[in-house]
């Protein structure tokens, strides 16, 4: 009967050279981007998503996380569809990365839009943005349970400023109105920081801002916030104003609005088509920016809740969102179709 004699442990030594040799080969076989990468932003410069991109950019750049350069550029017309038509008419393209929020799968649904939410594909989501029931300063409300009694008494004239129409601002104030059985009047702007500027005026009632929009002036006194949109209230902070900070902010869903959760994610997308290994490379860029301690200090600073999400829970987190938001669109007659 045949035996195989055993190597020898100079044989062995060339075998083992070969297997290391092949490995480093395999891992070198990896994609990774070979000429710049263009971070498209689907919202003009210094609004939330271009601040978003630009964070991203300077951590990776600070870490030294990709070799190639980042290019940024600008495209937030019709409220960011601009950004997507422009990734989306690159299909197969791995060098543009497109950063936004839910409005990549939301536009389509309330407009004719010259793109569909499918020519994208997610790669990651990196933040929640959160919202508030904010009124002004001076309001004699001492709760959202009394700022919507105060509403259930004055139907259809109290005034809640949004930005934009058909958008997230309008959304959660139909929202509202289902969940309480209020009428408001909706008042649209072009941007948080208009809507804003009218309750701190005190020419509306109220606002739906995120934190970091109505920062300010909350330290000034001249709004206030009521409620959360989070499943659980927001980290303890720094005093805000009088001795209160974002922690002590209540959730709304405990002061009986039956919502449980409104958020905005940061999101960050390819054209479809793009394979793969690029999306695979994106992920894993991204994932280790969102383990540094600048990301962490830009989630503090703008009040996000830091959530990173990527493949099948990305893709649950999207169908999730979609559906809860159509069912408004549907409501209020605002599809497409």
């Amino acid at each position: 009967m045949y035996k195989r004699n055993p190597l020898s442990a100079h044989q062995l030594k060339p075998l083992a050279l070969l297997f290391a040799a092949l490995t480093v080969s395999g891992s070198a076989l990896a994609w990774q981007p070979e000429r710049p990468v263009e971070f498209v932003v689907t919202s003009g410069a210094g609004g939330g998503t271009d601040t978003f991109a630009r964070t991203v950019q300077s951590i990776i750049g600070k870490h030294k996380l990709m070799d190639k350069s980042i290019i940024v550029s600008n495209k937030g017309g019709g409220s960011g569809a601009e950004g997507y038509v422009y990734s989306a008419s690159s299909q197969d393209d791995p060098y543009k990365l497109t950063f936004g929020t839910n409005n990549e799968y939301l536009l389509p649904e309330v407009g004719e839009m010259p793109y569909a939410a499918d020519d994208l594909q997610p790669v990651a989501a990196m933040a929640m943005d959160e919202f508030l029931i904010w009124v002004n300063g001076d309001a004699d409300y001492a709760s959202a349970k009394d700022f919507i009694d105060a509403a259930k008494q004055n139907p259809g004239k109290m005034q809640f400023a949004g930005s934009q129409s058909k958008d997230t601002d309008q959304t959660l104030v139909s929202m509202i109105e289902e969940a309480t059985g209020t009428d408001f009047r909706y008042v649209p702007f072009n941007g948080g920081s208009q809507a804003l500027v009218q309750l701190a005026g005190g020419h509306v009632d109220a606002n739906v801002n995120n934190p970091n929009e109505n920062l300010g002036q909350w330290q000034a006194g001249m709004v206030k916030p009521l409620c959360v949109f989070s499943p659980e209230q927001l980290p303890k902070g720094e005093p805000v104003y009088q001795g209160k900070g974002w922690g002590d902010i209540p959730t709304c869903q405990s002061q009986g609005i039956d919502i449980s959760e409104y958020r905005m994610p940061r999101t960050v997308w390819l054209p479809a088509g793009a394979h793969e290994e690029a999306v695979t490379y994106y992920q894993e860029l991204l994932r280790k920016v969102s383990e540094t301690p600048e990301w962490k200090d830009y989630t503090t600073r703008t009040v996000q809740t830091s959530r990173f999400l990527t493949g099948d829970e990305l893709q649950q987190y999207i169908d999730d969102n979609a559906k809860s938001v159509k069912k408004v669109f549907e409501q209020e007659g605002w599809n497409a179709s």
